[in-house]
């Protein structure tokens, strides 16, 4: 009789430690399941960039709702840190020896330079745009001239909004920024937003990747009907609606933002949480230097 209490006893031990494995494991997948792509753990850091893996499916086969609350593939909500801001050097380097310029390097793209006109969340031209040209690192050039190769090759052209950046026009960011008075491109670029809190949501900072010139924005043009994709969302815009995964898109929206970053990662790009165009070179030749020489190809050997 006591052999079967201690057969019964240890029977119920294990059939209760499996309920709580059950409802623990039950709990993780209702918090997963209500878990919005855009959550708080996501939030906007300018330069606080995160790798979205290139293992999903191609765009054609990735599903997406208009729902708020909908998922898609594991490794499309895959969001892993790749990159922690180095210290800054005391003064930019003004040494242009190693950039290119981009309409040479990969002259089948498209240029855009928005900091180069007035129409930019500023609302003016951006401190050391002197040319409406784009610069890069040599290596950064390199890598997107296979993209825009592979992008040609199925009808598209890439679109440059900016790449390299001088500090200057950083600067010039952070004045503006200061200056809570002038909402002139509110409307525009950030109508969610009050200015005052750009800085602390990260959208401003005193130092961008940009700056160290292996970092490109950038869109799809569509040789076919002669205009951009739709990305569901236009550059440069402060809020959740440029982040990659954002949720209140179209299927077909969210597969161009995926036939963007497919097309970047695949040839050694990274992009970040909060910018569905903004692209980093892996292997940047110069992870800790920031530059300050003007945009324009007179600063080039």
């Amino acid at each position: 009789m006591m052999k079967t209490h201690k057969v019964r006893a240890a029977f119920a031990a294990g059939a209760g430690a499996l309920l709580l494995l059950t409802a623990v494991i039950a709990a993780a997948a209702a918090r997963e399941k209500h878990q919005p792509r855009n959550s708080p753990d996501a939030v906007p850091a300018a330069e606080i960039t995160s790798d979205l893996t290139s293992t999903d499916t191609a765009p054609a086969d990735t599903a997406q709702t208009d729902s708020a609350t909908s998922t898609t593939a594991a490794a499309d909500t895959t969001l892993t840190t790749a990159y922690t801001e180095p210290a800054v050097q005391k003064e930019p380097s003004a040494d242009a020896a190693d950039f290119v310029l981009l309409s040479e390097a990969v002259p089948d793209a498209i240029l855009e330079m928005r900091y180069y006109t007035t129409y930019n969340f500023v609302g003016e031209r951006i401190d050391g745009y002197e040319s409406p040209c784009a610069l890069l690192t040599r290596e950064a050039a390199e890598a997107l001239r296979e993209v825009s190769d592979e992008m040609n090759q199925k009808g598209y052209r890439l679109k440059i909004y900016d790449a390299y950046r001088p500090q200057s026009a950083v600067d010039h960011f952070v004045r503006w920024a200061d200056n809570t008075g002038d909402t002139r491109m509110k409307a525009f670029f950030y109508p969610e937003l009050n200015k005052s809190v750009l800085f602390d949501s990260g959208y401003i900072s005193r130092h961008s990747g940009h700056s160290r010139g292996s970092t490109v924005d950038l869109t799809l043009f569509d040789m076919l009907d002669g205009k951009d994709l739709d990305m569901g969302g236009t550059f440069d815009y402060f809020g959740a609606r440029s982040h990659p995964d954002f949720n209140g898109i179209s299927q077909e929206q969210y597969a161009n933002r995926m036939l963007l970053r497919n097309a970047m990662t695949a040839h050694g790009f990274h992009g970040i949480t909060t910018e569905w165009w903004h692209f980093t070179l892996n292997n940047e030749p110069y992870p800790d230097t920031f530059f300050n020489f003007p945009v324009s190809p007179d600063v080039l050997p």
